[in-house]
């Protein structure tokens, strides 16, 4: 990603403290804060201070901080149920970001999310492709 995108990216200038935020947390790595456009009370996203566009460009030593983070947060969130959900790319306004969604019977995710359902065949060799694909 060039020094342009990231000069231009919300999420940087969150980090940079040019746009303010309800900041939760901090690391050397990674930050915490409340959405502005909250799906439910105390909806937080967390994100990895360095810019990336898809998860799989984020530096694992920043993945490795991340998600204990947003335990911390998820925890200080206190819903007994959550979503984690990852966003990225242009939909994700081109930085990697984790969104912690409290959910109960009004407010959240639901649990009708589309699916697209497949053969068990379909499944086994999908299942066999990609696994052919992931370096151990």
């Amino acid at each position: 990603m060039s020094a342009a995108a990231a000069a231009n990216c919300i999420f940087c200038k969150i980090i940079k403290g040019q746009i303010p935020s309800f900041k939760l947390a901090e690391t050397e790595l990674s930050y915490a804060f409340l959405d502005v456009n909250p799906i439910a009370k105390g909806h937080a996203l967390v994100i990895p201070k360095h810019h990336a566009q898809f998860f799989h460009e984020v530096p694992d030593e920043n993945l490795a901080d991340l998600l204990p983070l947003a335990k911390k947060v998820a925890t200080a969130i206190g819903a007994p149920n959550y979503n984690l959900l990852q966003n990225n790319g242009r939909i994700a306004l081109d930085h990697v970001h984790f969104h912690i969604i409290p959910k109960n019977e009004k407010e959240g995710l639901g649990i009708d999310w589309p699916v697209e359902p497949l053969t068990k065949e379909a499944l086994e060799a999908l299942g066999k492709e990609l696994s052919s694909k992931i370096a151990a």
